[in-house]
């Protein structure tokens, strides 16, 4: 339970005062400098490695192999960006030289990102570590050179407390400006607009709901300056099941995605919530034999209680909707703030016809849309929401037969995923976390991968500056030794 006090106005104001006078000297800090600061968080936090996994344990009833698992990914995250905020590919660092003789004369040009200021990032309920107080959005703002204000998430309050204090004592120790980083709690909606409707607050991350970023992201809009915010607001992501796929494997696909659905209790921004196949013989048997698998799975403990309640309203809300039929339920049933494993299924048409049947259901539920045939798939895919991911389980076959399927369904989400599924981000340049609205409120970004520094960024032009004067990262020496564009030529000369 959530002891933790509000922060006040006054205390946020005084917070992000302090955060914006550490942004006016961390923005001059070399590139070296910043990835030593996050080297030794990662380092810190693997330290303390069995007793912060040990309160979440108790503050989000997830196992500890799954803690440990996401906590050594959070120190891989705080490793791997800040080895890539060194390299300084993401700077994109641009060099077009002057050519003084032309008419008129060409003018020296040099661009690069330079950091917006201090971020504001939103811990989130489902991931205490990975997406929280040192996750991958405080990573990538420190690594742009920005300061980071943490808002608890009030599920795991205590656990954020403390890798927050780990960071602090980090930051003393590498004498990090004072306000580097901050940390407050927050359990109602006043904390949350006052952070984000603050004049020093420049940026914006969060993962969560959609009511919950679509806050955030309309609070942004209506400031006199408007900042980014870079929301993660969940997902349906749905699975196409292709004909030549279906009729090879329908037990098989069945028993993967029993798995994939209820993985961490379905807790997962990538759960597929989705599954739409032609209705035959091949997908009645991937229906029954998904039921069959799916009432032999227990229930299991949910995050948090309003997590559980949530559930439980969002599935009997799906579960009414007319047309819909209920397939399967977990045999064993639910204790308290249990999740409670659930198929449906309903006709394309059911699904076309009602908007309640395109909502997320957060948790280990799944619905199954049976189409008349490829024009109906084909229909769904076009009305398809914007999603994190889509998966298609398909045949080299099937994909070239049914080309104009599979153009749609890269229309509509950031993640195009062959015979897999879609629960597991892998932690690398060429991952893709983010999707068309309403999965994020910016598709052009991603919240996984060193790229998601460039989120806290903007670009910045230098015209026929001394080179004396120039940042390093764009003096003719190249002193960084990093990769840029000089005249249209990638090198590092």
């Amino acid at each position: 339970m959530n002891t933790f006090k509000d922060a006040t106005t006054e205390e946020i104001n005084a917070v992000m005062e302090q955060s914006w006078n550490a942004f006016e000297t961390y923005r001059t800090f070399s590139l070296r400098q910043r990835a030593g600061f996050m080297h030794a968080i990662a380092t810190a936090l693997g330290s303390i490695s069995e007793v912060i996994v040990a309160v979440a344990m108790k503050e989000t009833h997830l196992p500890e192999a799954r803690l440990m698992n996401e906590l050594t990914r959070t120190i891989f995250q705080l490793n791997s960006y800040a080895d890539a905020c060194e390299q300084g590919n993401w700077l994109e660092a641009r060099i077009d030289t002057a050519i003084p003789e032309r008419n008129p004369p060409k003018p020296d040009l040099r661009k690069m990102l330079v950091p917006l200021g201090p971020v504001v990032v939103f811990g989130a309920s489902n991931f205490p570590f990975a997406y929280s107080t040192a996750g991958g959005d405080t990573a990538s703002a420190l690594a742009a050179g920005c300061p980071v204000i943490v808002k608890a998430h009030p599920a795991h309050a205590q656990t954020s407390e403390m890798v927050a204090d780990a960071i602090i004592k980090v930051a003393r120790e590498c004498n990090m400006p004072r306000g580097i980083f901050a940390h407050v709690h927050g359990a109602g909606f006043e904390v949350g607009k006052s952070l984000v409707m603050h004049p020093y607050t420049k940026a914006v991350g969060f993962t969560g709901s959609y009511g919950g970023g679509k806050a955030l992201f309309d609070w942004a809009a209506q400031r006199k300056e408007p900042i980014p915010v870079f929301a993660e607001m969940g997902s349906i992501n749905p699975v196409y099941l292709f004909p030549e796929k279906l009729k090879q494997s329908p037990v098989e696909l069945a028993k993967l995605y029993a798995g994939s659905i209820t993985l961490s209790t379905g807790q997962f921004c990538t759960n597929p919530g989705l599954i739409i196949g032609i209705d035959n013989e091949e997908l009645q048997k991937f229906i029954t034999t998904l039921g069959n698998e799916i009432e032999q799975i227990a229930p299991s403990t949910m995050l948090h209680p309003g997590i559980a309640k949530a559930f439980v309203t969002n599935r009997n809300k799906a579960l009414m909707q007319e047309h819909v039929d209920t397939i399967a339920v977990a045999k064993q049933q639910p204790d308290e703030n249990q999740g409670i494993p659930t198929i449906a299924s309903a006709t394309g048409q059911a699904f076309l016809n009602n908007p309640v049947l395109h909502e997320e259901v957060f948790g280990p539920y799944s619905l199954v849309i049976r189409c008349r045939d490829m024009n109906e798939m084909l229909a769904i895919a076009t009305r398809m929401e914007g999603q994190l991911t889509s998966t298609l389980m398909a045949t080299e076959t099937d994909m070239r037969h049914y080309t104009p399927l599979v153009e749609k369904i890269k229309n509509s989400c950031g993640r195009i995923i062959v015979n897999g599924v879609p629960t597991g981000v892998e932690v690398c340049l060429s991952m893709q976390h983010g999707g068309p609205f309403p999965a994020t409120t910016d598709p052009r970004f991603t919240s996984v991968g060193a790229d998601g520094i460039k989120r806290f960024a903007r670009p910045l032009c230098f015209q026929n500056w001394p080179n004396n004067l120039l940042p390093d990262e764009l003096k003719d020496a190249n002193p960084l030794g990093i990769w840029r564009m000089v005249n249209n030529e990638l090198t590092k000369a």
